[in-house]
């Protein structure tokens, strides 16, 4: 209908709780992240893909100055909160931070002995972030680009331990 005086339809009035988030992205389909990856202070990136393959998690591990990031192949809804949590669990006591990426939305959660501890200022952990994680997330890179990648997929438990405990053996000798 029309009001005839304004020239008008007639609207339905809005709920008085509605409220319109500032990213829409959700409203476009699918929650999963385009990028998923964890920010570590594991050293070796082989380390991290053998932890990862005990873990069940299914990453591209990439070397970097300050540590070994972990790209989850699977980005499906909540397997990356559980990935952090699981490697969070397994690294105890040195936090590490979940990067997801939707759009052009940035999300980065702090994550220690398995417990989510908080969304970080995006421009703050960028600052600080290695450059292999910058490139990934402006999207200029891709894993495949990125050399000394470690891929979890098809590491098997015995052969995880074996790598851990020759990581192990390295880190002895060196000190």
């Amino acid at each position: 209908m029309t009001d005839p005086a304004n020239d008008q339809p007639d609207l339905p009035e809005a709920p008085a709780d509605l409220q319109v988030p500032d990213d829409l992205s959700a409203l476009t389909g699918s929650a999963e992240p385009d990028l998923a990856a964890l920010i570590t202070q594991v050293a070796d990136a082989e380390a991290l893909a053998a932890a990862c393959a005990l873990a069940e998690i299914d990453v591209d591990a990439v070397p970097t100055p300050v540590g070994a990031l972990a790209v989850l192949r699977d980005r499906s809804e909540g397997l990356p909160q559980r990935a952090a949590a699981q490697i969070s669990q397994v690294v105890k006591g040195v936090p590490l931070i979940l990067v997801t990426r939707r759009g052009e939305q940035l999300s980065c959660h702090r994550w220690a002995d398995g417990v989510d501890e908080g969304e970080l200022p995006p421009g703050l952990v960028l600052g600080g972030a290695p450059e292999a994680l910058e490139d990934l997330v402006t999207g200029h890179l891709t894993v495949a680009d990125l050399p000394g990648v470690v891929p979890s997929a098809g590491i098997g438990r015995l052969k995880a331990v074996r790598m851990l405990s020759a990581v192990s053996r390295r880190a002895r000798k060196k000190k």
